[in-house]
């Protein structure tokens, strides 16, 4: 068995997932916890905290083009513990992927939530946030701030409102685009951030401006960029090339000191980029 990710914890700029050589299969894993009060309002129904659980894990692999196996869930027992496993089935079946195992344990304090999930490359080549090029074009999907507003209006059945209670992993698009991207990642802890993490593992500036950036507030548009929770796909790719999928160009790659360009101005996370853990 052969881990192909390299130690780049040890620089501070962990991927969101490893990839494993076994039996001639590339499998892809990725782990994530959700705590109450932390993650998830303490007030959040549990069907909802399910399927986060599970959507959040789904976008690691996404990111990678990864096929899902399966998954492996941790719940801690409480109140309304019927409406989590409601929660769950609805995403496993929606996205197709077995529940494989996992956990239930009974304690005090905050509840506490783990799910490791299980997935399979569609490509030969596995993307992670280290291979953008001088030159690159710099895309993301969809439109940033949805969860921000969704959490305004929680309990609406607005788009938005559902943008942040139940997000929806791009496993089709991440599939599509693996095997023509130079970097890819999700957008969970705010455009801005992570576009500067994916610079800094890349040893590349990324050069953007704000306007470029699409925004499901366009007045709100710095906290747009600045919110996690997005779960969109964040890619470089050859200028030029076409686009499998719908995506935003949102800036250039660009030799030099590693960081983000935006409007002119290096930013660092100390600039407050987005969600640090």
């Amino acid at each position: 068995m052969k881990a192909l990710a390299d130690n780049s914890a040890a620089r501070g700029l962990e991927d969101d997932a490893a990839v494993i050589e076994i039996g001639g299969e590339r499998l892809v894993l990725t782990h994530d916890t959700l705590v109450q009060g932390v993650h998830v309002r303490e007030d959040e129904d549990p069907a909802d905290i399910a399927w986060k659980l599970i959507a959040v894990n789904l976008s690691d692999l996404a990111a990678k083009g990864a096929q899902p196996v399966g998954v492996l869930v941790s719940h801690m027992l409480g109140d309304d513990d019927d409406r989590f496993a409601q929660g769950l089935g609805e995403i496993l079946e929606a996205y197709d992927v077995p529940l494989l195992g996992g956990d239930t344990v009974r304690a005090d304090g905050r509840r506490v939530w783990g799910c490791t999930a299980i997935g399979k490359a569609s490509s030969a080549t596995v993307p992670d946030r280290r291979g953008a090029q001088a030159g690159d074009a710099i895309y993301v999907t969809g439109v940033l701030g949805r969860a921000m507003l969704g959490m305004e209006e929680r309990g609406s059945g607005s788009t938005n409102d559902l943008a942040y209670r139940r997000p929806q992993p791009l496993l089709a698009e991440g599939q599509s685009l693996a095997p023509l991207v130079s970097a890819m990642m999700d957008v969970s802890d705010g455009l801005l951030l992570d576009s500067w993490r994916m610079a800094q593992a890349s040893r590349k500036c990324f050069e953007t401006e704000a306007g470029s950036i699409p925004a499901a507030d366009p007045e709100r548009r710095e906290e747009c960029m600045r919110w996690g929770d997005d779960y969109q796909l964040l890619f470089t790719m050859s200028d030029g090339n076409p686009l499998p999928v719908s995506a935003t160009r949102i800036g250039t790659v660009l030799s030099g000191p590693p960081g983000l360009l935006l409007d002119g101005d290096m930013l660092t996370p100390e600039d407050g980029l987005g969600y640090r853990h």
